[in-house]
């Protein structure tokens, strides 16, 4: 599955989680907060994944840098944890 955010429409924490968990079919019960993010990625998502973050630069900008490391580390986490599995279909995260 090939996913595309658009950081001019991410402005927030809470509009980042919104747009993944609707991209990747999260479900209504999916609490919008790190430790539930990594645990969805992790673990709940079916294989392959390619997330774009297109303007992320502007979602920085526009959240705080603390905040959108945050997510960042999440991401770049999940990805690092399926190269380390040698998983042949894994989770890949880029920054554009």
């Amino acid at each position: 599955m090939n996913v595309e955010l658009d950081g001019k429409r991410i402005k927030t924490p809470q509009d980042f989680h919104e747009a993944l968990a609707e991209a990747l079919d999260f479900g209504p019960y999916y609490r919008q907060n790190l430790a539930a993010l990594w645990d969805r990625l992790s673990a709940d998502v079916e294989r392959p994944v390619a997330i774009v973050w297109r303007n992320s630069e502007e979602s920085r900008a526009a959240m705080g840098s603390d905040d959108f490391e945050e997510l960042r580390s999440v991401l770049i986490r999940t990805q690092e944890q399926d190269l380390s599995l040698g998983w042949t279909e894994r989770f890949s995260v880029r920054f554009a």
